[in-house]
Formats: C-alpha cells, structure tokens, sequence
C-alpha cells in the first residue's frame, strides 16, 4: 500500500509524516490536537509548546481510556442480557 506523506502545524512546528490513512483523516486527528491544546490553553493552561503537547497527549488519552472502559461496561451489559434471554428460551422450549 502506498504511504500518503501528509504536511502539517502544529504548536508553530512544521511536520510532515506519512502515513497509510488518507491525508483527511490526518487532518481529522491534527484538527482534534490543536482542539485539545486550545482548550487546555483557554483553561488557563501552559503557554510552552511542549508542556501544552504533552498534556494534550494526556487529555486525548484519558478520554480514549474512559471510552474504553464504557464500551467494556456496555460490551458487558450485553452479554449477560444475551445470557438471561438464552435461560428464558432454554426454559420455554423445554417439553412439558
């Protein structure tokens, strides 16, 4: 597969990576950093690049973690009503 080299800023630096994802969908993830970083500098946050990219390395994981953790608990959840549901049937389609 072709890689897509891909340019953009972030944090006043230039960057270039290539990648297998489309050039949009790294965008897509380069908008959502600098959305994190803004966020954390309207919060009163560090003004220092690196401080800023680090926390918002810290944000963005949080929130993968915490999405992480509701889909288990919904993945979960499913289960044991798939579980309960198989136990009625199994009680219905037993012969009388």
């Amino acid at each position: 597969m072709t890689k897509n080299r891909v340019e953009f800023e972030l944090l006043g630096q230039k960057y270039a990576i290539r990648s297998d994802a489309t050039p949009e969908y790294v965008r897509r993830l380069v908008a959502h950093v600098e959305k994190t970083i803004k966020q954390i500098q309207a919060e009163g946050g560090p003004q220092d690049p690196q401080k800023l990219a680090v926390l918002a390395a810290f944000y963005i994981t949080d929130a993968l973690f915490q999405s992480r953790g509701a889909s288990r608990q919904k993945e979960g959840a499913a289960v044991e009503r798939v579980g309960t549901l198989l136990e009625l049937l199994e009680k219905t389609a037993r012969p009388s």
